[in-house]
């Protein structure tokens, strides 16, 4: 139960964070790739082990996920942990109420976020993959974690026994006549069970099907919109050529 309510904390500062003010780091640029049916399927492993235990995805179906190359038997055995029907949609594995109670509000629902925000001349998932990576102890915040992207978040680091315990290293230095403290790089604590560069492609990956699941018909789209526009554009030479035929013996 204490992991779940420190996964439901966390998870309600994902979205909070994304209200940061502006005036914090640059984002990381997220290395999305929403045809990489890989880097989806990974994705989509870690979010319904650590994100939908306290978050919905109110607007997926689990057979939706066929669509990343997931046969119907390979979600039912590995992804169905808050429902046993494959047509069922993402709901979180906590009681709503439970959680209204504990919390004063219901955890939002992550359709959508990778689309929810934008700042730093970077996007959503550029905000959620710096956001993800960005995590490091702090004693004197209450939860024991904190935040560059989002400086003082009230909610522990979810994915910290993938990147292991970090601390962020300061230098004081004047900044226009202002004392201000710079970051200068990590101190690692305790490593994970993942190397850094393994931890950045499965954060990654995560926003990847975060960006996937904001839409997951954008490949179609896509794809309709090629063969559209080489329609329209073999209708107007056809067109053009009719007209000079047509117009040919009338001076």
């Amino acid at each position: 139960m204490k992991k779940l309510i420190l996964t439901l904390v966390a998870a309600l500062g994902l979205v909070t964070g994304a209200q940061a003010a502006e005036g914090g780091i640059a984002w990381d640029k997220a290395p999305v790739n929403v045809s990489d049916t890989a880097s989806l399927q990974n994705g989509a492993k870690l979010f319904v082990n650590y994100c939908l235990n306290c978050h919905s995805a109110a607007f997926m179906r689990f057979n939706r996920l066929k669509d990343i190359g997931l046969t119907e038997q390979q979600i039912k055995d590995n992804l169905l942990f808050t429902t046993d029907k494959v047509g069922e949609t993402m709901h979180a594995a906590i009681n709503p109420k439970e959680a209204k109670e504990w919390f004063g509000a219901n955890p939002p629902d992550l359709t959508v976020i990778a689309r929810s925000r934008a700042g730093h001349g970077g996007t959503g998932a550029d905000y959620l993959y710096t956001f993800l990576r960005t995590f490091y102890r702090d004693d004197t915040k209450a939860t024991g974690w904190n935040n560059l992207a989002f400086p003082s978040v009230g909610m522990p680091h979810a994915l910290w026994q993938l990147q292991g315990e970090r601390r962020a290293l300061f230098e004081e230095q004047d900044v226009h006549g202002k004392k201000t403290e710079v970051f200068k790089g990590w101190e690692q604590i305790s490593p994970g069970s993942m190397s850094a560069q393994q931890y950045d492609q499965a954060v990654g990956d995560l926003v990847n099907y975060l960006q996937w699941m904001g839409e997951p018909a954008q490949n179609t789209r896509i794809r309709v919109g090629v063969w559209v526009l080489l329609f329209l554009a073999g209708f107007t030479f056809i067109a053009w050529r009719l007209n000079a035929a047509y117009w040919k013996d009338i001076k």
